[in-house]
């Protein structure tokens, strides 16, 4: 089969760079990154997160191939910031989303309001007579 293992689409090779920047010559402001070992998760969560800030005038991606496990965004700013500055931030900016989501997930699903009585019958709390882990008439999805 052409499928590469798949420890070689997350694992960095011996001097291998996670990211790299091509400066545009044709475009003020501009640069290509070329990040290396993802795909269209990260890919597309960083475009959306370019998009929301202001000083990024245009934000894009591209997986030029599934068998390939990179991706290739190009940005452009409106001069206030250089494309890595702003790349910078939007991966910091990203990281406390994700991290914010985290502990908010972890929150609402911890088992804090589940009383321990025995085995409980239905983890998810939909259905069943006894109410199961969610006694106070909540589901999984009232988060």
């Amino acid at each position: 089969m052409n499928a590469p293992n798949r420890f070689e689409l997350f694992v960095l090779e011996d001097g291998e760079k996670l990211v790299e920047v091509t400066e545009d010559t044709k475009i003020p402001n501009a640069a290509t990154f070329k990040i290396v070992k993802q795909d269209h998760t990260l890919g597309n969560m960083l475009r959306a997160q370019l998009l929301a800030m202001p000083q990024v005038l245009f934000a894009g991606y591209k997986v030029p191939h599934p068998l390939h496990p990179y991706f290739l965004i190009k940005l452009q700013t409106d001069g206030t910031a250089t494309p890595q500055e702003v790349l910078e931030q939007a991966c910091t900016k990203l990281i406390g989303t994700m991290s914010s989501l985290e502990a908010k997930f972890k929150r609402e699903f911890s088992f804090k309001d589940v009383e321990v009585t025995g085995a409980v019958d239905d983890p998810y709390g939909v259905g069943g007579a006894g109410g199961g882990a969610w006694a106070s008439g909540r589901d999984y999805l009232d988060f």
